[in-house]
């Protein structure tokens, strides 16, 4: 599943929401060792595009 929700985040990632909505979508789906590696993997990815939408949605994601 992490490598398709890669996959998905790669091919949205020319559009802030769209990347926002799959990356809470890939959030929800993922077991705990897989959301870290993800956010590590999106944080080298997209970084320097997204980090602080990056950083609040992960955040956002623990407290629920």
């Amino acid at each position: 599943m992490l490598k398709y929700t890669k996959e998905i985040l790669t091919k949205v990632s020319f559009d802030a929401q769209l990347f926002e909505k799959e990356l809470k979508k890939a959030i929800k789906l993922l077991v705990p060792g897989e959301i870290n590696e993800l956010k590590q993997w999106c944080l080298e990815q997209f970084g320097k595009l997204y980090s602080a939408l990056i950083i609040r949605t992960f955040r956002l994601a623990q407290t629920n």
